[in-house]
C-alpha cells in the first residue's frame, strides 16, 4: 500500500528515506509517501494472543510511532527517542522533547515487551520491600509508575517536555486532518470513530511486536553456533561469579516479567527512583534493572546516562558501589556494607564479549520496524 501526501515543510524533521518511487510536482512542497506494503507485514504470526486486526493495528501503531505530527508542534515522534538502530533506546543520556528541553531520564529501550491480554492490561505495581530490590511484576518506566502499556504510550505523549499535547481529545481530530490515516485506521479499527485510546493501543501493538531474539546468545544455546573462549568466559562470570543474573534477565520476556527494581550503590540526586512513586523512604535510589539484550547498542547507560560505555559500568561495580540506605542486599558483603567485585580488566573483557553475543542485529535492521515515511 503506498500513500502519498503533498505537505509543506511541517514534516522535514521525518527521516529520509530512498526508497520513494513517487515524485510530487515541486510547487506544492515534499512529497510524503508511506512505504507499506500491500499486505501487512505479519507482526503476531505464531504468536498465542489472537486480537482482530492485529497486524492492521501494529501497522498504523507503526506510522503513528513514527509520525512527528502526534507532538504538540509537530517537531517530535516516538522514535525521536525511542531510535532502531539503539535497539529502540537513545544515544544520549536525556532526549530532545518537543520545545528541544531536556527529559529527565534516559530513554529505556523497547523490545519484548510482551504483552498478557488484548488491553494491555497488566498486573499492577506494589510498593517496595524495603530490601532495595523490589519486584515491580509488570511495571513500566525506570520508576515503575505505569503498569499498562497504553499507559506507557499516554505519558510521553501528553508530558510537558517530551511530546506536549495538551487536549488528548484533540489529537484524533489533528491526525484526522491527515489523508494518509484515513485507511489505516479503517483497517485497523471498521467502523469506529477514531480515538485517542485507539492511538495509544495501535503505538502498544507495534512496540510489542518488536522482538529480539536471533542473537548469537540464542544460536549458541540452540547448539548453532558456539562461544569463542572469551564469550563463554563471560557468560560463566555473569552467571556465577558475579551473579549479574540475580538482578538483570537475558531472556526474551522482556522486563514485563518478574521485573526487579534495585538500588545499585549510584551516587544520589534529586531522583527518587521507585522511592519517587510509591512514597516509601525504602525505595530511595531503586531504579529498575533492564533486561540485558542488546545491551551493547543502548549506551549511554543508568537511568540518567551516567555511564558512556559497558566498561564503564563494569568498573562501578568493581570498585564504585557506594554505600546507600536502600543498597540492594546482592551487592552488600557479609558485614552488610557494600561489596568491591575487584573485577580484572581481563574479566571485564570477557564480559564485555559476552554482553556482545545479546546484540540482535536483524532486529535493528528488520524494515517492519523501520521508519514507513519517505520524503522527497
Amino acid at each position: 500500500m503506498k500513500k502519498l501526501l503533498l505537505l509543506g515543510s511541517i514534516l522535514l524533521s521525518l527521516a529520509i528515506v530512498p526508497s520513494c518511487k513517487k515524485k510530487a510536482p515541486e510547487d506544492k512542497g515534499k512529497a510524503i509517501t508511506l512505504d507499506l506494503p500491500e499486505t501487512p507485514y505479519a507482526y503476531y504470526t505464531g504468536r498465542k494472543i489472537v486480537v482482530p486486526n492485529q497486524n492492521e493495528k501494529a501497522t498504523l501503531g507503526r506510522v503513528l510511532f513514527y509520525d512527528p505530527q502526534l507532538s504538540l508542534n509537530n517537531a517530535i515522534s516516538c522514535a525521536s527517542c525511542h531510535k532502531q538502530e539503539f535497539a529502540f533506546s537513545d544515544n544520549v543520556a536525556f532526549s530532545r522533547g518537543f520545545e528541544n528541553r531536556l527529559t529527565g531520564r534516559n530513554s529505556m529501550p523497547l523490545e519484548n515487551l510482551v504483552f498478557q491480554t488484548a488491553d494491555f492490561t497488566l498486573s499492577s505495581v506494589g510498593n517496595g520491600t524495603g530490601s532495595g530490590s523490589s519486584t515491580g511484576g509488570s511495571a513500566l518506566f525506570w520508576d515503575g509508575r505505569e503498569a499498562r502499556l497504553k499507559d506507557l504510550i499516554a505519558r510521553p505523549l501528553t508530558n510537558h517536555i517530551e511530546m506536549g499535547i495538551e487536549d488528548v481529545n484533540a489529537l484524533p481530530q489533528k491526525l484526522g486532518r491527515l489523508g494518509y490515516y484515513k485507511e489505516l485506521f479503517e483497517a485497523a479499527y471498521p467502523h469506529k470513530e477514531v480515538t485517542f485510546d485507539q492511538v495509544s493501543e495501535a503505538i502498544a501493538f507495534f512496540i510489542t511486536s518488536i522482538k529480539t531474539t536471533n542473537t548469537r546468545f540464542d544460536q549458541a544455546m540452540a547448539n548453532k553456533t558456539n562461544f569463542t573462549a572469551m564469550e563463554q568466559h563471560g557468560f560463566n562470570l555473569v552467571q556465577s561469579k558475579y551473579n549479574c543474573l540475580e538482578c538483570h534477565r537475558i531472556d526474551t520476556t522482556g522486563y514485563l516479567q518478574g521485573s526487579l527494581f534495585a538500588d545499585i550503590g549510584l551516587e544520589m540526586n534529586a531522583d527518587k527512583g521507585l522511592g519517587g512513586f510509591s512514597g516509601s523512604s525504602q525505595d530511595i535510589n531503586v531504579f529498575k534493572a533492564p533486561n540485558l539484550r542488546n545491551v551493547a547498542l543502548t549506551a549511554p547507560y543508568m537511568h540518567d546516562g551516567r555511564f558512556k560505555t559497558l566498561g564503564e559500568v563494569i568498573d562501578h561495580y568493581s570498585t564504585g558501589i557506594r554505600e546507600t540506605p536502600n543498597l540492594a542486599w546482592a551487592l552488600r558483603g557479609e558485614d552488610s556494607t557494600a561489596i568491591k567485585m575487584n573485577i580484572s580488566e581481563t574479566e571485564k573483557e570477557a564480559i564485555i564479549a559476552f554482553l556482545n553475543t545479546l546484540t540482535d542485529h536483524q532486529m535493528i535492521t528488520d524494515k517492519r520496524y523501520s521508519n514507513p515515511f519517505v520524503i522527497k
